[in-house]
C-alpha cells in the first residue's frame, strides 16, 4: 500500500474531468492487457458523473473493450431503482447507455423497490461482491493465485468524490460507517446528506483497490482536501482514509487545491 498520495492539480473542473477520463481509459486498457478484463468502481457527484460524460465524448474510448469491463459502485442511495438521485441512474445516462456492455458485469446496488431495508440491500451487495471474487479466483491460473478466494474481486481503479464535510462514498464524519473495521459493505440509516438511507463500501473494502483516485473540484471542497492531505484523523475527516494498494491519486482543480501545502502539489500544464 502506498503511503504517499500524489496530488495533481488541473486549471479548472472541465480540464480536470477530461484528464480523469483520459487516465481512466488508459487504466482500463492496461488492466485488460494484463488480466483480460478490467474492473472500475464508480462514484457519483459532479466530477464523478462529469468524468463519465467526458469518457463518452473521448475519441480514445473505443480502445477499451467495454464488454470486458466490470462496473461496481462505491455507494448508492437507497431509493427507487429509477430515482434520478441514484448514482447508477446518472451513470447510465452519462456513459453506460452509450456503450456495448455485458449486463452481467454491471453490478448496481439494490434499491428500495427490491429490498425491504437498506441493511438487506447492503448484505446483498456484499454477497454479490463475494461471488464475483470467488469466480475471479476460480478463473485465476497464475502463479500469484491465493490459496483462498478473497472477499472482494480485484478493483483496478476506484473513484471517490469528497464532500465539503470530507465524507467519501457514504462514510460521514464521526458516524458508524467510517468506524467500521471488518464489514466491507454497510447500510447507512441516517445520512446527514439526503436521502438518509444509503449503501456504502467501507474503508477496508475501498483500500483493497489497486489504485484509488480522489476526484474533487470546487472551492467549497478546499477545506476538506487540505485537512485530508494534512493527515487529519479518519473518523473526523473520512477523506484522509482511502489508500490504494499501489497508488493513491488526488486529481483536483485549482479551487479545491487552495489549502493544500505547495510542496504536495504537482500542477498539470494547461491544455492537458
Amino acid at each position: 500500500m502506498t503511503h504517499e498520495p500524489r496530488v495533481s492539480v488541473h486549471p479548472d473542473s472541465q480540464v480536470l474531468m477530461a484528464a480523469i477520463a483520459a487516465r481512466l481509459v488508459t487504466k482500463l486498457v492496461d488492466a485488460q492487457d494484463r488480466f483480460g478484463e478490467a474492473t472500475v468502481v464508480l462514484t457519483g457527484g459532479t466530477v464523478g458523473i462529469g468524468t463519465l460524460r467526458a469518457v463518452a465524448e473521448s475519441a480514445a474510448a473505443p480502445a477499451v473493450n467495454w464488454r470486458r469491463v466490470n462496473f461496481w459502485w462505491g455507494d448508492e442511495r437507497f431509493v427507487g431503482a429509477e430515482d434520478a438521485d441514484r448514482n447508477a441512474v446518472q451513470a447510465q445516462k452519462a456513459l453506460l447507455d452509450s456503450l456495448d456492455l455485458d449486463p452481467e458485469r454491471v453490478h448496481v446496488p439494490g434499491s428500495s423497490d427490491e429490498f425491504d431495508s437498506v441493511d438487506d440491500a447492503a448484505a446483498d451487495y456484499a454477497r454479490r461482491l463475494a461471488e464475483a471474487a470467488a469466480a475471479e479466483h476460480a478463473a485465476d491460473y497464475s502463479d500469484q493465485r491465493p490459496d483462498v478466494a478473497p472477499a472482494l474481486p480485484r478493483f483496478d481503479v476506484l473513484l471517490l468524490g469528497v464532500g465539503p464535510d470530507a465524507h467519501v462514498a457514504s462514510l460521514f464524519p464521526e458516524m458508524a460507517g467510517i468506524r467500521e473495521k471488518e464489514a466491507l459493505v454497510v447500510g447507512v440509516q441516517d445520512s446527514p446528506k439526503p436521502p438518509p438511507q444509503r449503501i456504502s463500501l467501507t474503508l477496508p473494502a475501498i483500500n483493497t483497490a489497486d489504485e484509488v483516485w480522489m476526484v474533487v473540484a470546487g472551492d467549497d471542497k478546499a477545506g476538506a482536501v487540505g485537512l485530508a492531505l494534512a493527515g487529519a484523523g479518519t473518523v473526523q475527516v473520512p477523506a484522509a482514509g482511502p489508500r490504494g494498494r499501489n497508488r493513491t491519486l488526488w486529481l483536483i482543480d485549482e479551487a479545491a487545491a487552495a489549502k493544500v501545502p505547495e510542496n504536495l502539489v504537482h500542477k498539470e500544464p494547461r491544455g492537458l
